[in-house]
């Protein structure tokens, strides 16, 4: 279950009063040499920098994060085809927040306010609350911890909590963008070791599997660059330390790594040039489930009352 406890007093100078700014109030955390800003709104990474090297792309607090940036999606992640899943043999409506696509999209905290469960120097809490709503009748808790550690480098532990009476639906992910401090996004080499993909239609729903090959083949490192993708990895390797992980390098050996536990089973892989003011920008998400699992049913997690869906992710770098 999410902490209820009021936030620690030692942690106060990490929450930040932005007054009327967009999204809310800002989380700064700082360890290592590095420092990372939450957002109130979707308890969004706006910012992470390590010895002074943007790690993520940043944007303004007081502008909606683009393209999704930084933001943390639950209970589903990516997208529910026309917004539609049956639940016990009978049609559940969801918004559609997609509508150029007709689909109900990233989840339900997306334009919601985290409360902050606990803050100290180098980590914070916050915790969204999820009401039954159109066409999602459960009541959930989404808590989200990021902390730097003493070599500056950055973890998210997300908690997904059934607060209700009935078994629950539950699945999670995260939308960062990364870069290399300022190395050209389309120079940079991105290594995702993963032997399948998931084959998705123009509303980018999955409607099949197979082999990576061609521009979803990024075993070997490929450049960013030379490719444009919307798509959803599995069958990942993991490392010796159970993990799995997925590199971007810059030419020269600076290198930034997207690491997540056995929970997150698919690395969706986001490469777009319509993010605004880049000419390239790439997403690189952790997901526990893939788009249209309440629908597919794959990976999706079933909860009791009182239980939950617990995974962890992070950044780390070589600078």
């Amino acid at each position: 279950m999410a902490d209820e406890r009021e936030p620690h007093m030692s942690g106060q100078e990490t929450v930040r009063d932005t007054g009327a700014a967009v999204t809310g109030r800002q989380f700064t955390i700082r360890n290592g040499g590095a420092e990372a800003t939450i957002t109130e709104l979707a308890a969004a990474l706006r910012t992470y920098r390590r010895q002074g090297t943007d790690l993520v792309q940043p944007f303004s607090a007081d502008e909606l994060p683009p393209g999704g940036s930084g933001i943390l999606m639950a209970p589903w992640g990516n997208r529910v085809r026309d917004g539609k899943w049956l639940l016990d043999g009978k049609v559940q409506q969801l918004d559609l927040t997609e509508p150029s696509r007709g689909n109900a999209s990233h989840g339900l905290l997306r334009n919601t306010g985290y409360a902050v469960a606990s803050a100290a120097p180098d980590a914070v809490t916050l915790a969204g609350e999820i009401f039954p709503q159109h066409g999602f009748p459960f009541r959930m808790r989404h808590t989200a911890t990021y902390a730097l550690d003493a070599g500056g480098h950055l973890s998210v532990r997300q908690e997904l909590a059934n607060l209700g009476r009935a078994t629950a639906p539950a699945a999670f992910g995260a939308h960062p963008y990364l870069r290399v401090g300022d190395v050209p996004v389309e120079d940079l080499v991105l290594t995702v070791r993963g032997q399948r993909r998931l084959v998705a239609d123009e509303r980018l729903i999955p409607v099949g599997e197979e082999a990576v090959s061609g521009d979803t083949d990024f075993r070997g490192g490929k450049r960013v660059g030379d490719v444009r993708v919307d798509v959803a990895i599995t069958e990942l390797e993991a490392g010796p330390d159970g993990r799995y992980e997925h590199v971007l390098a810059a030419p020269g050996g600076r290198r930034v790594a997207l690491w997540a536990d056995k929970t997150f089973p698919y690395a969706h892989i986001f490469v777009t040039d319509t993010y605004r003011g880049e000419p390239l920008a790439v997403a690189v998400e952790p997901m526990s489930a893939p788009a249209d699992a309440l629908n597919s049913g794959r990976s999706l997690a079933w909860l009791e009352t009182g239980e939950s869906l617990v995974g962890t992710w992070g950044i780390r770098s070589w600078l």
